[in-house]
């Protein structure tokens, strides 16, 4: 058996060539890491918290079969950089809008899970024009507490502690618990794909430092002014998510008038891996 790669210890160069997938554009001096396939309109897929673009494996070949598909990997996360910033859903914002630059992207479709969901909410608001569409994945930004558990990892060096042991299992359990209702889609190959990019220098201390703004849930005010703006919006819950329940998933429905709720049974905070052939069809259905 080789020998455990220490979580947070590995150059994100030599991590990237070893494993990343994609291409690399420089954004504002920052590294920064997506994937690119298909031909189309565009497609942008915004990962949640904990995950990159890995979280879309299942979702971006079928997709790219319409759209032109682009899966970022978001400051601090996958293998874009790891520089210390102001991380929030108005960095991320930010960052979408200068890839869009970057790349000559003039209108897209946001497709956004979890801390991705809101992120594409508050790019919306700040560049309507450049928005045809929201697919809001068991999205951030309504008002919610954390469970007892992940409350624990915000207090001081608690999250340094269980993070830096040298098993997997504390990244499995968190996957289980929050992410994962059906437990025997988490073999050790997903467990390990989605959590290698953690092996990267200064990620357990960017993960922390995100997880511990407590930002996710801070979009409130926001939402409502959505619910104003003409936008078509589709949002899809797991009715078994314990990171994001489906009441809030229904409130923010209620909120944004005109949007449809679609709710998938049997599947938790990742609905787009769970059940993959039932989010292709209604992403395809909803983006055509």
């Amino acid at each position: 058996m080789s020998a455990f790669i220490r979580w947070s210890s590995q150059p994100l160069e030599d991590w990237a060539d070893r494993f990343a997938q994609g291409k690399f554009i420089d954004l504002d001096g920052q590294p920064t890491h997506y994937i690119e396939k298909g031909e189309g309109a565009p497609v942008i897929l915004l990962h949640g918290f904990f995950y990159d673009s890995y979280l879309w494996v299942s979702n971006i070949d079928v997709l790219a079969e319409r759209f032109k598909v682009y899966a970022l990997d978001l400051w601090g996360f996958g293998y874009s950089t790891r520089e210390p910033m102001d991380y929030g859903y108005q960095l991320y914002s930010d960052q979408v809008s200068t890839f869009m630059d970057a790349l000559g992207i003039q209108r897209a479709s946001l497709v956004g899970q979890s801390m991705g969901g809101g992120t594409a909410i508050v790019f919306c608001l700040q560049h309507r024009e450049r928005v045809d569409k929201l697919l809001l994945v068991g999205s951030g930004g309504m008002p919610h507490s954390l469970p007892l558990a992940p409350k624990i990892i915000t207090l001081p060096w608690v999250g340094e502690f269980l993070f830096g042991l040298s098993t997997n299992a504390i990244r499995r359990k968190n996957l289980g618990d929050f992410m994962i209702h059906n437990k025997e889609l988490l073999a050790e190959s997903y467990v390990e794909n989605v959590t290698r990019f953690h092996k990267i220098k200064d990620t357990t201390e960017c993960l922390l430092t995100i997880f511990r703004k407590q930002f996710f849930f801070s979009l409130s005010d926001e939402i409502h002014r959505l619910a104003k703006l003409d936008v078509p919006i589709l949002i899809v819950w797991g009715r078994e998510d314990k990171s994001i329940p489906l009441r809030i998933g229904e409130e923010m429905h209620r909120i944004l008038e005109g949007s449809r709720l679609e709710i998938i049974d049997g599947v938790g905070h990742v609905p787009n891996y769970e059940r993959p052939e039932v989010f292709n069809q209604l992403a395809i259905d909803f983006l055509l």
